[in-house]
């Protein structure tokens, strides 16, 4: 972790805040007391004054009251819990999905309740889907908000209100301690003070604020950081290329002996793009300066086949490779590529993660100093100590978004010897809007593979509400039965793990229950690794037919028979991550693949607008630029749905007009006041995860 939890400022250091919610906080990039003060709302929400059930509109979040008549768990092809709502003027039915048993046992018939949400038509007449809820005994007096509420980006194991509680108290102890109320003489808090008390308006703005204002990141407030915002991405762009600059790359200046033998053995050829981008690349790998390029390219694009050229060329010139990866899963996919690739030319590849058995971890630890190991992949695992290349030329990172910058520069440290770095390749399928490249990329070249193989169908994209759920089920079994196969992906964004395997567990239930004829199998995050590995082995080999699964399956499954995938919930994602799940299937060629998006009646506009263009399109550029339009920047923490970069609150699209701006005033910092600029840097960048020292 990148702070000790002895550290006065550490995160630990707030009653309430144990080992288990430290974890939970480190996963949002919260590791200090001050990082809890900039985890600011992505929005808000009027709980200013109560309206009656009578008086409540369709389609208008409101803020009801009243006592809990009854509480009952049907089912109607799936589990559902019922509350009925009376406050005197008028009943509402509050409806949920997704729920524990805990849930329903506090919903006792008559307690008070305090719900928040958006009325629906109900089959009973006015209804709430999974609101914010408060439930109370009838004696007790619960005031209402007297600021607007914020919403905070939040992640599995922490829920909002607890999230709330943390983030004021670490407000209390900044201005106990007289933290964040340091000002440059060149900036500007407007009315709101110094530094924290701006925090303090935007964690809890008065009910008179321009709502308009604040959701559209154009209050006075919000502008200020804003612009600090960028500014610190900027300088911390140019001092990480500054750290860079005068070192020597790895000579690399011989042609891979492998590359022909390598190409002759593939069943296809090279796209045009990847030829492109491969010559780009390999002119870095034999010049005398470190190799720092970002490489783009849509799902199913080719990326992983130019990662092994590159680690080719570095084998032949007698260097090592280390490739990251984000996840296990994907770790075991390349790891299957590389073997399957490269076994039989004499080079050896190895495998290391956190689920490595001791013995073997040992073995590989050995070989690896030694020089016996060409090509390791793995995960985190590859940053911990005692982790020593015996010659380390170069480091590629896939999917670069789900690391922090700090950690792809500790990787420069693992084979840095004598004023040398590694050179290194980033690889995403996340494209990075060229809005941001400007922000955060500036230390590194870009190629673009904007080609996808021959043969390769676009996935045909399509919407249909909850209500055609019986006639999906029936199509998905018709198209299994054909001997094709498809996910079914469970999408459920609440407060715990176990409630998303609860939920993934119910939804296969249903779905084995339905469809009798198909074997069908579960994977979701708390599975053990084994059982995993197992299930998803099945339906790569055809044993399974249909798989139930939560968006654990986002990155690194690749089975190019599944045609068919139904996405349940989409409304809860964000764009790039439709896009990313969407990319598992299409991935064979001259094959028609579909993607089903299932949602939930009625749609809100952002909902609506987010489904017509994963309609519309299969351009990952295109739905990134949307993306960010659509959810800003700041929002990707909640689950890391998008994981384009570790912005809080700046957008680049939404503030391009601060862009310029920023960059000059970024320029003129890093040459006139250098300890400002260093500070600007900690606040806002510097207590980001780094497993260099894990």
């Amino acid at each position: 972790m990148a702070e000790e939890s002895s550290d006065h400022n550490s995160i630990q250091n707030l009653k309430g805040v144990g080992p288990k919610s430290a974890a939970s906080l480190n996963n949002l990039g919260i590791f200090t007391i001050p990082d809890a003060a900039f985890h600011l709302p992505f929005r808000y929400e009027d709980r200013s004054f109560i309206t009656s059930i009578s008086e409540a509109n369709y389609q208008t979040p409101v803020l009801i009251e009243g006592e809990i008549m009854k509480s009952t768990v049907v089912f109607r092809g799936r589990r559902m819990l019922f509350s009925e709502i009376y406050d005197g003027t008028g009943r509402l039915t509050m409806r949920m999905f997704n729920f524990a048993m805990a849930q329903h046992k506090a919903l006792e018939e008559g307690k008070m309740i305090r719900c928040f949400g958006t009325i629906t038509p109900g089959p009973n007449g006015k209804q709430m889907i999974h609101p914010q809820y408060q439930v109370f005994e009838k004696e007790d007096s619960i005031e209402v908000e007297k600021n607007l509420t914020p919403i905070y980006p939040t992640t599995s194991g922490l829920q909002q209100n607890k999230l709330k509680k943390i983030i004021e108290s670490s407000l209390e102890f900044c201005d106990k301690n007289n933290l964040l109320k340091e000002e440059s003489e060149n900036r500007q808090y407007s009315e709101y003070g110094n530094l924290l008390e701006t925090l303090k308006f935007l964690h809890k703005p008065p009910v008179e604020t321009n709502m308009s204002e604040l959701i559209e990141g154009k209050h006075p407030a919000q502008q200020s950081l804003i612009k600090e915002e960028l500014i610190a991405h900027m300088l911390c762009a140019g001092i990480l290329k500054n750290e860079l600059e005068g070192r020597k790359g790895p000579l690399m200046k011989d042609n891979s002996s492998y590359q022909a033998t390598f190409l002759s053995s593939l069943p296809f050829n090279l796209t045009n793009a990847q030829k492109r981008v491969w010559e780009e690349i390999r002119e870095d790998l034999i010049a005398d300066v470190p190799m720092r390029r970002l490489l783009q390219g849509d799902v199913g694009s080719g990326k992983t086949l130019i990662g092994a050229l590159a680690a080719l060329h570095a084998k032949s010139n007698n260097w090592q490779t280390a490739l990251l990866c984000p996840t296990e899963i994907l770790a075991e996919q390349h790891f299957s590529s590389f073997k399957g690739w490269f076994e039989n030319i004499g080079i050896k590849v190895c495998l290391l993660t956190g689920s490595t058995k001791s013995k073997e971890r040992k073995l590989i630890i050995e070989d690896l100093e030694k020089g016996n190991i060409d090509i390791l992949i793995g995960t985190h695992a590859i940053f911990q100590l005692g982790i020593k290349f015996h010659k380390l030329g170069l480091t590629i990172i896939d999917e670069q978004h789900r690391f922090g910058v700090h950690q792809r520069f500790s990787m420069l440290e693992k084979g840095g010897v004598n004023n040398q770095s590694p050179h290194q390749l980033i690889m995403t399928a996340t494209p990075i809007p060229r809005t941001l490249a400007m922000t955060v990329y500036g230390s590194l070249e870009t190629s673009i593979i904007d080609e996808l193989p021959p043969g390769r169908n676009p996935v045909q994209t399509s919407s249909r509400p909850d209500s055609y759920r019986d006639r999906v089920i029936k199509r998905v079994e018709e198209v299994c039965l054909t001997g094709k196969r498809a996910y079914w992906v469970c999408t459920l964004i609440e407060d715990s793990d176990e409630l998303e395997a609860q939920s993934a567990e119910e939804l296969y239930k249903e779905i084995s229950d339905s469809l009798p004829k198909l074997k069908v199998g579960l994977v979701h995050g708390r599975l053990k690794k084994d059982k995993k590995d197992s299930v998803i082995e099945k339906f790569r080999n055809g044993e399974i037919q249909l798989l139930v699964c939560t968006t654990v399956i986002e990155v690194g499954v690749d089975v190019p028979e599944a045609t068919l995938m139904i996405i349940e919930n989409p409304e809860r994602l964000g764009l790039s991550q439709l896009h990313q799940l969407r990319g598992r299937v299409g991935r064979k060629a001259n094959t028609d693949s579909h993607c089903l998006l299932l949602h939930k009646e009625p749609l809100s506009n952002l909902a609506e607008e987010r489904i017509k263009t994963m309609e519309s399109t299969n351009d990952g550029f295109e739905i990134a630029e949307k993306d960010l339009e659509l959810r800003g920047a700041g929002d990707i923490y909640g689950l890391r749905q998008s994981g384009l970069m570790d912005l809080k609150i700046a957008n680049p699209i939404r503030d391009s007009d601060l862009l310029i701006a920023a960059q000059n005033e970024a320029l003129e910092l890093g040459k006139n006041e250098k300890e400002f600029a260093k500070t600007l840097v900690e606040r806002w960048i510097g207590n980001r995860v780094d497993y260099s020292d894990s």
